[in-house]
């Protein structure tokens, strides 16, 4: 049966919250389209004795009817050239309506993959899609984020990418507890071996700065590496983690994978708290998934001020030693 079939980009088991976004958007797209919605994992049996069970659970609680499992040694770990032909083999046997991924830096590459082995066209950082009539009706991001483009797709096989942070993962009420899987096995040659991960280095332990639920950041205003202790002291009393801008990186006061930005990391934290950040376009590529922005500037035009839900016109040396205070004081009075 013809299903908008969903990748899920997992690393080693774990899915990224962006695949959960784009299972939700392909929820939307099915039902436009009257087809079911499948999803597909790539891995080895080991994977799937490990984790296969909480992966199908997870895509049925976000609406998949269907599993298709594509198991090979190659796919132990990720690698795009075995990603990539591990999809066209799929597509093949199976003729889906359409294949949709998150976009994330795993997703995008993958179905870039997918798109270049069908000769098929993608069309990437889609944030809404409409099958309803032909050819069919798609907004994206384009240019870092700085503009939505309203493109028309006419394709034997839509190949889509899901932006980031653009719909919000939402699990169905009535998701199934069992859920089909479908097993096929992809016949990768020699050449995939060309791009595999053999080795990993860890960077982080716990949250990290895409997953926490606040995020601290300082720019320019901060002054110096040593100002941001001040950042640091605030972001452990919130359980939340340190960010900076490129101007930071750029003066070598922190390192490059602290940088939020359209060259960082992208966030989408509970409340964003930025120091002396100015706003520039880039910066706010990879701010702007935040729910709650709180800007603490000396500049009332600031970019970054006039965007943001909240704003503190003040110095931040003074605001943010003032708000850890706060926390403390509040933290330690007793209970009424």
């Amino acid at each position: 049966m013809s299903s908008v079939a969903v990748l899920i980009d997992h690393d080693r088991g774990v899915p990224p919250g962006g695949a959960l976004e784009a299972l939700t958007a392909a929820r939307r797209l099915a039902a436009e389209l009257d087809v079911p919605v499948n999803a597909v994992i790539l891995g080895d049996s080991e994977l799937f004795a490990t984790h296969g069970a909480e992966l199908f659970a997870a895509c049925a609680s976000y609406g998949a009817a269907g599993v298709h499992c594509g198991r090979h040694s190659l796919l132990a770990d990720y690698g795009p050239d075995a990603w990539g032909a591990a999809l066209a083999a799929f597509v093949e046997a199976a003729q889906p309506a359409a294949v949709i991924a998150a976009g994330t830096d795993r997703g995008a590459e993958a179905m870039a993959q997918l798109a270049a082995r069908t000769d098929l066209p993608l069309v990437a950082n889609c944030v809404s899609v409409s099958s309803a009539s032909d050819p069919w009706q798609i907004t994206r991001i384009q240019w870092g984020g700085s503009l939505l483009e309203d493109v028309t797709l006419s394709s034997s096989l839509p190949l889509l990418t899901i932006a980031p942070h653009s719909v919000e993962a939402e699990p169905v009420p009535d998701g199934a507890a069992d859920i089909e899987t479908v097993d096929f096995a992809p016949d990768l040659g020699p050449e995939a071996e060309r791009t595999l991960v053999r080795n990993r280095v860890t960077l982080t332990e716990g949250i990290t700065l895409s997953t926490s639920p606040v995020v601290v950041s300082g720019g320019r205003g901060v002054g110096s590496a040593e100002g941001f202790a001040a950042l640091e002291d605030l972001a452990e009393l919130l359980g939340g983690r340190v960010g900076c801008s490129r101007a930071v990186t750029n003066n070598g006061w922190r390192s490059h994978a602290d940088q939020v930005g359209q060259t960082g990391t992208r966030i989408a934290p509970e409340i964003y708290i930025a120091c002396g950040i100015s706003g520039a376009i880039q910066h706010w590529v990879g701010a702007m998934g935040s729910k709650n922005i709180l800007a603490i500037n000396i500049d009332p035009e600031a970019n970054m001020v006039t965007k943001a839900g909240y704003a503190v016109i003040a110095d931040l040396h003074a605001v943010v030693p003032a708000i850890s205070d706060e926390i403390r004081r509040r933290r330690d009075r007793p209970l009424d």
